[in-house]
């Protein structure tokens, strides 16, 4: 890709700048900008690489200002999240994911389905984050990838969460 300046229009996608691509993620532009060094995509001095620029994953508005660099959020997401980034609104649902099984593990007379049947609704891609999340918690309930339905012996629940998510901090 060639180096596209201020008065042409970018191509199609979404187009951030490191904040704003950081803030997708709930971090720093600084951490986002560490984070496209290491995946190669951005020089230590702030430029994008010649590798990001060629594969339409950067662009320098006006050559020379690192600050003015904007990045294709669909091209660099994969590079992020490999590098352990989640976007904030899956973070949201793995939290809210959570806080409803463990519930549901602890029972209430007042509800009549079990953590085990409505782990059968939670969303395949976000199998592994809501039991990763139940284990930071001290939560023995897994969603089994397989068969949709399995509680991990153990103790219920412990009130400690540590998870950074948004949104109120429950006991298990």
């Amino acid at each position: 890709m060639s180096i596209r300046h201020s008065n042409q229009t970018p191509p199609g996608g979404d187009w951030l700048t490191l904040t704003e691509l950081g803030r997708r993620y709930g971090v720093s532009a600084v951490h986002t900008g560490k984070l496209l060094v290491a995946s190669g995509l951005r020089r230590s001095s702030g430029e994008p690489t010649p590798e990001a620029l060629a594969a339409g994953l950067a662009m320098r508005p006006q050559p020379g200002h690192h600050h003015s660099s904007l990045w294709l959020h669909q091209g660099c997401a994969p590079h992020l999240e490999r590098l352990g980034l989640v976007p904030q609104a899956q973070r949201t649902m793995v939290s809210l994911w959570a806080d409803l099984l463990s519930a549901l593990q602890n029972g209430s007379p007042s509800i009549s389905i079990s953590a085990e049947e409505m782990a059968d609704d939670v969303p395949s891609d976000l199998v592994k984050p809501v039991n990763r999340e139940l284990r930071q918690r001290g939560c023995s309930f897994r969603v089994n990838p397989k068969l949709r339905t399995t509680a991990v012996p153990g103790p219920a629940c412990s009130p400690a969460r540590a998870s950074g998510a948004a949104g109120p901090r429950r006991s298990c």
